[in-house]
């Protein structure tokens, strides 16, 4: 995999660029998130890490308009309470789900095109699809072949292509390292970080807590439904709570705050 420089509408880092307020979501009765606060500035690489059944997902998809919640979403200062899914896709936000969701009886080619079916800047497209090539050169080599044939790592990489396809100024990433082998663990998130560095947003949802927290500048750890803990992302690798919990060690740290502010 090579660099990205796909620069999709960058705008000053710093800003929120997203903003999430008091988020309650509930599953046949199961009540998975408990007011969850946070903010996304733009230009940033947030992180959230937690165990299986955190409430992480949950997160994701109530921001990108799959699941019903309460409070309030605000992206780019805009309200998504009563906007459609594939609107918020419109708007620059893109969702790369867990277990990827791409189409496996198209070819890789037609998985990223289908990203653009909102776009119609013909000429702006090509180019982005270029560099979706450049930055995953497994991809070209693959263009007109089943995506479902495709390795774990390679559908991993077509997922996130389909993501840049659609000129996202944020990405939400859901466990993108899943099923992928160290090497291309690594090489993933640089990808991801080359990816920021051209401008877009990044909100990662990773079991890999040790990686994740390497490239985040912010992060908050959630448990059954709430944020626990915050920091920016060296604070929390080294706080050892975080160390014994996700890292697997116990030692010493400070800097991180337990139950911070809304």
């Amino acid at each position: 995999m090579k660099p990205a420089t796909l620069n999709p509408n960058p705008m000053p880092a710093g800003s929120p660029h997203l903003e999430v307020r008091d988020l309650r979501v509930h599953y046949d009765g199961i009540h998975a998130l408990h007011g969850v606060s946070f903010q996304v500035p733009r230009g940033q690489i947030v992180t959230l890490i937690g165990a299986n059944g955190a409430g992480k997902t949950s997160i994701l998809r109530a921001l990108s308009g799959l699941t019903p919640y309460t409070g309030s979403i605000l992206f780019e200062g805009r309200d998504l309470q009563r906007v459609p899914a594939h609107r918020i896709v419109g708007l620059g936000m893109a969702h790369v789900p867990e277990g990827r969701a791409i189409f496996g009886n198209l070819t890789v080619q037609e998985n990223l095109r289908l990203a653009t079916w909102q776009r119609r800047d013909r000429e702006a497209i090509e180019s982005d699809f270029e560099r979706v090539l450049t930055t995953f050169p497994r991809l070209r080599e693959r263009l007109r072949q089943p995506a479902g044939t495709l390795s774990g790592g390679e559908q991993q990489m077509l997922a996130v292509g389909r993501a840049l396809m659609s000129r996202a100024s944020l990405l939400l990433l859901d466990e993108p390292s899943m099923g992928m082998s160290p090497r291309l663990v690594q090489e993933l998130f640089a990808i991801i970080q080359d990816i920021n560095r051209t401008g877009t947003t990044i909100l990662l949802v990773e079991q890999n807590a040790n990686q994740a927290l390497r490239i985040a500048s912010r992060a908050y750890v959630l448990e059954t439904g709430r944020i626990t803990l915050s920091g920016t992302g060296p604070e929390l690798l080294g706080d050892p709570r975080v160390k014994e919990a996700y890292l697997g060690t116990a030692a010493t740290g400070k800097g991180a705050n337990r139950n911070p502010p809304p």
